[in-house]
Formats: C-alpha cells, structure tokens, sequence
C-alpha cells in the first residue's frame, strides 16, 4: 500500500481525472468503499428471488457490497464511464416500430465492451503506476461481483435511476461502467443529488412491467434478462410482450428524458458490425452455426451461443407482421438439434395459424 500524504492524494486524483480523459473516457471518479445501504438493498432483493437463475448474485452474496471482502486491501474505486451510442445507427424506436426488423440493445452493435473497456482499464492502471510506481489494483468491467452502479453513483458520476441504471445530466444512461479496485487511499469525489423527480416515464413503458417500483427491477420479467441471461424456455406469457426484441431491451432508457443529452460515441469499436442496427428477424434467422460464431466474432452477443440466438429469433418472428415470411422461416428448423429452439419455433408457427 502507498502512503500518500493528503496533498499528495488530491495530486494524484486530479492527475487520474486528466489520464482518465486522455484514454477516452468521458468521466472518471473515486468512491470509497463503504456501501452499506446498498448491502441492505441487495440482502432484501435476493430474498425476493428477483435475481432469477442468476445464481452468482446469490452465491457472493455481501461480498458485492464489501470492495475489500472481494480484493483484500482495496481502499478506494476508480470509476469511469465510457459513451456507447454507435454513430448512424438506425434510430432505436424505427426499428422497434417495425416488427419484421430485429431490435439489439444499442450498446451490442459493434465490439464487446468487455474487451475494450477492460483493456482501457489496464492502460489506466499502468499510466497510474508509470507516475508513482507499482501500487495494487484490479479492474472489471461487469466481470465479477461488482456493484458498479452503486460505486459510479457513489463516485459522483450519476445518480441512480428509477430503472436502477445510473443516470448522467450529460450522457443520461447510454455508457458503459468499469472500475479499478485499488490500495490507493484516494479522497472520494461526492454524490451528485438525483433529478429524476416525479417522472415515472420508464416504469410505465417497460413492456414486461419489470419495473416494479421505482429502483426495483424484477429480473424474472425484464427482457434483456430473459434474451441474454436465462437459459431457458423463456414464460409463454411473456413471448408476445418481447416483440421484436431478440437482444436485450432499451425501452426504458429510449423514453428517459434524460437520454436526449446522449451523444455518439467516438470508439470505432463501438461502431455497427454486420448491419445489426436495422436486419430482419428472417436473415438473422437464416444463419448457420458457422455464420453465427464467425459474424459474431468479437460481439457481445456472441456469450449467449446460438441456441439462445435462435430461441430469442424464433419469438421475434412468432411475433412479425410479414406471417407468410415469419412462418417460412420457422418452418426451416421445426426439426432443430434442440429442443429448446423446436419448442419456440412451434409456438411462433401457432401464432402464425401453422400447427404442427
């Protein structure tokens, strides 16, 4: 651990803020590691089983709230946030309005934030060390238990949303989070006070009523939950809510007044791939196992597998409007290797007047 005198640590935090900036990232900020009432909040969420099978959230239970029980000698949070809006995208809500086209969450059309984020990280780390030597420290970018709305918001950076996600005055919630868990003993930046006042806009708009209340998401009914983490079957009721939306969900932040301050962002990782920002659910369907892997090198989506692919576009299709084009489709892999995909195809063919 550095032994920093006072005037030395607020040099050092400022000299972060400034490399921060350099690598890119549109805010960088410092928590400190006492999150005691999000403990409590998260104790009584997992008591409602809100989490789903996301059994990991369970299994580290506490340790998510205690920075210095998950790395030991973690004494501050360096928290930055980096924009993902991809430049020329098809506007979300167009090809929400369109139920032949398949809607991915704007922040999986280019390269997977993981990646990027992570490597950004490391590079802050070691510009850290290049100024005061070697210090201890551990990044993640939504790779291990790691509260990183609580410690952004905690860090100054937003406030927490009524959706749960952190909210910015100038970037509203389009951006990813990552952290440095570090031995610095850094002085923590202060919280910014919340400004979503009376507006209930995304609880209101979510399809799947998620939202429960304001800052507390059911994850059992929240699509991007369903299309990405759950494994399974996806709950027969909740399929025609989905519509067209085969990767994640952003409906909640599309209708955040607060998303107008939202700006492109100048990664070219972040860029579109494949066109994904505007295909029809029937090409996306139409690709092999091959295809799937070798288009989806190096994306986000590729961490679901292609069964998960297809189940997720065999909804979307039991819910287009072209029935003539959905139904050829789906007929294609009524004898899929998986059960799990034969099971969705034929509810999207019943949907369709197509019994099998």
């Amino acid at each position: 651990m550095h032994s920093l005198s006072s005037r030395d640590a607020d040099f050092l935090k400022r000299r972060i803020k400034t490399l921060g900036a350099e690598l890119g990232f549109q805010a960088t900020a410092i928590a400190g590691i006492d999150l005691g009432e999000a403990e409590r909040r998260l104790t009584e969420w997992l008591a409602n089983g809100f989490q789903g099978d996301m059994d990991y959230m369970a299994r580290h239970g506490a340790k998510r709230a205690r920075p210095a029980d998950l790395v030991p000698g973690t004494l501050s949070v360096i928290s930055v946030r980096l924009d993902y809006i991809a430049p020329g995208a098809r506007p979300a809500q167009a090809v929400l309005d369109n139920p032949d086209r398949a809607f991915i969450s704007r922040y999986a059309l280019g390269r997977d934030y993981h990646k990027v984020l992570r490597t950004r990280l490391e590079r802050l780390a070691q510009s850290i060390a290049t100024e005061i030597g070697p210090f201890g420290y551990r990044v993640f970018t939504d790779s291990a238990p790691v509260m990183e709305v609580e410690l952004a918001r905690a860090a100054g950076l937003g406030w927490r949303g009524k959706h749960t996600l952190l909210l910015s005055r100038d970037a509203g919630s389009s951006f990813f989070l990552g952290e440095i868990f570090t031995d610095l003993q850094l002085p923590p930046d202060t919280p910014v006070a919340e400004h979503c006042g009376s507006c209930t806009k995304c609880i209101e708009i979510c399809p799947t009523q998620a939202i429960i209340g304001p800052y507390l998401l059911d994850a059992r009914r929240c699509i991007s939950y369903l299309t990405i983490e759950h494994r399974g079957a996806i709950p027969e009721p909740l399929r025609p809510l989905i519509g067209n939306r085969v990767y994640g969900c952003d409906d909640c932040q599309l209708v955040c007044p607060w998303n107008r301050q939202a700006r492109p962002s100048t990664e070219p990782d972040f860029a579109v791939r494949n066109g994904l920002d505007d295909a029809t659910l029937v090409d996306l369907f139409m690709w092999s196992a091959t295809e799937f892997a070798d288009r989806l090198a190096g994306s986000a989506i590729r961490r679901i597998g292609y069964e998960r692919w297809l189940r997720n576009l065999a909804i979307g299709l039991g819910n287009a409007a072209d029935h003539v084009g959905a139904a050829a489709a789906l007929r294609r892999r009524v004898d899929d290797s998986s059960a799990l995909v034969r099971e969705h195809v034929a509810w999207a063919l019943a949907r369709h007047g197509h019994e099998l």
